[in-house]
């Protein structure tokens, strides 16, 4: 059996614990580190992480207690006292990915993060494999189930925005604060991450343009029935010839027949085009208790049975959205719809940036 410590006992760390308690795999928690000792884990449950730190039978250290801080401290304590390292905390890994996998690479350990984009999908991993050998030039996808539930429920009950997005917050889909979500900022993060696995180039979230759903209303979704179209919220990346890339996030109006349009409820759906593979999709849930946990277990699999990793140099991402380019939807808050010309990403931010608030933005699917 490996010894594993798992950090924070909320939904991810609590599937995860399941998923090992289950039995079925060669690992055992040893360790888990919460605010408190809860009632009936006072064999395994710890306040204080040194304990984790200082145990040299501890392999593994899968950390689910989000955010930067102080997931960042404890993730690259353990980094540097010679354990592994499994994570879904996808706001980590895009802010402090270099230094992370570098620490990981000096300390001779790993840092694996399957779940932090795509959830239960074994998206990640998948980039990983792609890479070897090969390289990505596209990806498009689904990365958030909050917004495709939102997107989906006004598409087929002709709903409204603020309704739906009570549900959502109701059913345990959204936060109290959906920013993250309807803004896009999650997704962000994840194409920032798909980016770094494709090709080993890092890119600042922040550098990333994101536009949301958080203007969209009824309206739009009757103008869309009429052209047979629907709207998704995708994270997209490019890699163009001379090795700059686009990355950006934004509403998109897909035909109503298209694999994207018949993603439902809060699931995921994600694709990738590589030079030597083709097109490739993976569809399935996103996030939950299970899904997710389970993700990171086989993330602590893989390091059990010593799957390599792949050696990236890594490189600043020269981002660039001047060259990608899309006609737009555009939606101001009188209800006035404009069609732009085929303008790049980086025109149309620039164009938004002009527009009143309460105006809906979303490109037409190329």
């Amino acid at each position: 059996m490996l010894d594993v410590a798992i950090i924070g006992f909320g939904v991810v760390g609590s599937g995860a614990y399941d998923t090992v308690a289950d039995g079925r795999t060669p690992l055992r928690v040893k360790k888990v580190l919460d605010l408190a000792v809860r009632p009936g884990f006072e064999g395994i449950m710890t306040t204080d992480y040194n304990e984790i730190l200082s145990d040299p039978s501890i392999a593994i250290v899968a950390e689910s207690i989000g955010g930067l801080h102080p997931a960042r401290e404890f993730v690259l304590s353990a980094l540097k006292a010679g354990k592994h390292v499994v994570t879904a905390n996808k706001l980590l890994m895009a802010n402090c990915y270099r230094e992370l996998m570098e620490t990981a690479a000096a300390n001779g350990v790993c840092i694996r993060f399957t779940p932090a984009a795509g959830g239960g999908i074994p998206w990640l991993s998948t980039l990983r494999r792609t890479a070897r050998g090969g390289q990505i030039r596209k990806i498009q996808g689904i990365l958030n189930g909050t917004t495709n539930f939102i997107l989906d429920k006004m598409d087929q009950k002709a709903a409204d925005f603020d309704d739906v997005l009570a549900e959502a917050q109701a059913l345990g889909y959204a936060e109290k604060d959906p920013s993250s979500d309807i803004d896009g900022l999650d997704v962000r993060y994840k194409i920032a991450l798909s980016c770094n696995v494709a090709t080993g180039l890092t890119a600042a979230p922040e550098e990333i343009p994101a536009f949301g759903i958080r203007y969209i209303r009824k309206c739009d979704f009757e103008w869309m029935k009429a052209q047979g179209l629907t709207c998704k919220l995708l994270g997209n990346y490019r890699l163009h010839e001379d090795g700059a890339v686009s990355l950006f996030v934004q509403p998109t109006l897909v035909s109503s027949h298209s694999l994207f349009a018949s993603v439902e409820k809060n699931f995921n759906l994600v694709q990738l085009t590589g030079d030597r593979v083709g097109d490739l999709a993976f569809y399935g849930q996103g996030a939950g208790k299970d899904p997710t946990g389970f993700a990171l277990v086989q993330d602590m699999l893989d390091l059990a049975e010593a799957t390599p990793e792949v050696a990236y140099v890594y490189k600043e991402a020269a981002v660039d959205n001047s060259r990608t380019f899309f006609r737009y939807y555009v939606r101001t808050p009188d209800g006035a719809v404009t069609l732009t010309d085929s303008i790049s990403v980086c025109a149309a931010q620039d164009l938004y940036k002009t527009l009143p608030e309460g105006t809906f933005v979303a490109a037409f699917a190329e």
